[in-house]
């Protein structure tokens, strides 16, 4: 499952915006829900700081 590297989100939205199952919240900073998450890294690929890892 993808992580988010806290010192590196700017809580943009992007990643959010692009997960297929709304697995994917944002206020401060973004936050996974596991239980919704299937590991596609559709959000790796649109985070523009980088901040989501595998």
């Amino acid at each position: 499952m993808p992580k988010i590297v806290e010192a590196e989100c700017v809580a943009c939205g992007a990643c959010a915006d692009v997960c297929p199952h709304g697995a994917i919240t944002v206020d401060d900073i973004a936050v996974i829900d596991a239980n919704k998450c299937v590991d596609c890294g559709a959000c790796i690929d649109a985070c523009p700081s980088s901040a989501i890892v595998e």
